[in-house]
């Protein structure tokens, strides 16, 4: 019997955005839920966050974002990602963002965009569907 391995995510607080209780409540949640949560600190720049997510050899990297910035920011965070060839990991988007922005965002690459209104289980369960295990 194969058993599933550990899902680690990597959670980001990109940019000048201070804030971050609903990322740390998510990091707990997720963390209840079996995933081992890595989680970047404030302020951190794109460059920054993708070394951590190569560091750590992350299945996620989630982003948490108040600021409004959420587009520019996925953009060169997209950008980077492929330059690392780190196009395996499931990215993310979560915070203050707008309806209009969610096709945008996932136009651009990301998987999964989860406006402040999300489910918790909404946010794990689409982690667990699209995190790839050993073989698939």
């Amino acid at each position: 019997m194969e058993t599933k391995k550990t899902i680690r995510v990597l959670i980001a607080k990109i940019g000048l955005d201070g804030h971050d209780v609903g990322a740390k409540v998510l990091i707990f949640w997720l963390r209840d839920q079996g995933m081992e949560v890595i989680y970047t600190g404030l302020r951190q720049s794109v460059e920054q966050v993708v070394e951590v997510a190569i560091q750590e050899a992350v299945d996620v990297i989630g982003v948490s974002i108040l600021s409004g910035s959420h587009v520019s920011i996925a953009r060169r965070l997209i950008q980077r990602i492929r330059e690392r060839e780190l196009d395996d990991v499931l990215l993310l988007f979560g915070g203050t963002i707008p309806k209009d922005d969610i096709a945008v965002l996932k136009q651009i690459g990301v998987r999964g965009v989860f406006p402040s209104h999300a489910k918790l289980e909404e946010i794990s369960t689409f982690i667990k569907e699209n995190v790839k295990q050993p073989g698939e």
